[in-house]
């Protein structure tokens, strides 16, 4: 029997313990079937790190992916307790594949407290009422796919996700680096408040990189390009029911030599910012074998 997939997605954010401090979580699943997706280590890592952390949320994370993961084998996730503080606790987290990392992440964590607040209002778009949905986008036009990759390029995935002007992804034209979709999850309805951070920080990996290929008329299917994401960092700022919509408003301010740097700011359906997202990406020509030196 067939897991719905989000469903999977939350069985594999609930790792397992292997011992003190030493964490592993299945390399399947998810966004990507090729190679893991890079929201899918960073989930477990964070959830690795929590698992150290009883009285206290997130409030940062930041993230290097070193190598590529392997799907067909699970992850082992080491947490370095580096600091239990006060108010802050600090924890690092290796994730290892093959005796190698494949991720390095470092985690604040902070006690509730009161403070001063102010946050940048949400853009007015369009809400998700109306909009094509992923798989709806990909249905129609799944006959361009090669009959080999098409069965993956439909398969059904965890987060619902509606763009608000989407690119076609066999014939773009260049267009703004400002990019706003609306995500959810259904499933996350009811779960704790480490389980929603872990399931945002994994969605937050989603179609961030794209806004740098945006404004040059690329995507990843229309080929000529080679992209990997480098880096990953998130601020959490106000408690999150991923259930509901939440908007992800995304841009490119850079790409250059090889690298793009994109940012996001996630809102929840009443405007409130509720984490904010910074990523470098790698951006280089696909060069034939024959072609690099």
């Amino acid at each position: 029997m067939t897991l719905d997939p989000a469903e999977e997605l939350l069985d594999l954010l609930d790792i397992e313990q292997l011992e003190v401090d030493l964490f592993r979580g299945i390399g399947s699943g998810g966004e990507t079937t090729m190679r893991i997706f890079g929201g899918h280590v960073i989930a477990q890592a964070l959830m690795a790190a929590y698992r150290t952390v009883p009285d206290r949320l997130c409030h940062s994370l930041h993230a290097y992916f070193i190598r590529p993961g392997d799907p067909k084998i699970p992850v082992v996730y080491h947490v370095d307790r580096a600091r239990d503080g006060g108010s802050f606790t600090t924890r690092r987290v290796v994730a290892i594949q093959h005796g190698k990392q494949i991720l390095n992440l470092s985690a604040s964590f902070h006690v509730d407290e009161d403070g001063w607040s102010h946050q940048h209002p949400m853009p007015e778009v369009d809400g998700p009422e109306g909009l094509a949905s992923r798989a709806e986008l990909r249905d129609a036009i799944s006959e361009k796919v090669p009959e080999p990759h098409r069965s993956d390029f439909l398969r059904p995935r965890p987060i619902e996700l509606r763009e608000i002007a989407p690119q076609d992804m066999f014939e773009p034209q260049p267009a703004d680096d400002v990019n706003h979709l609306w995500f959810r999850m259904q499933a996350a309805a009811g779960r704790d408040p480490v389980m929603q951070h872990c399931l945002l920080a994994y969605a937050s990996d989603m179609n961030l990189l794209g806004s740098s290929l945006r404004p040059h008329g690329i995507t990843w299917w229309h080929g000529g390009v080679v992209t990997a994401s480098l880096d990953h960092a998130m601020w959490f700022h106000a408690p999150i029911s991923f259930d509901d919509w939440h908007l992800y408003s995304m841009d490119s301010p850079f790409s250059g030599g090889g690298r793009s740097f994109n940012r996001g700011s996630i809102f929840s359906r009443d405007g409130t910012l509720v984490a904010s997202v910074a990523q470098e990406g790698l951006v280089r020509r696909f060069k034939p074998k024959e072609d690099r030196t």
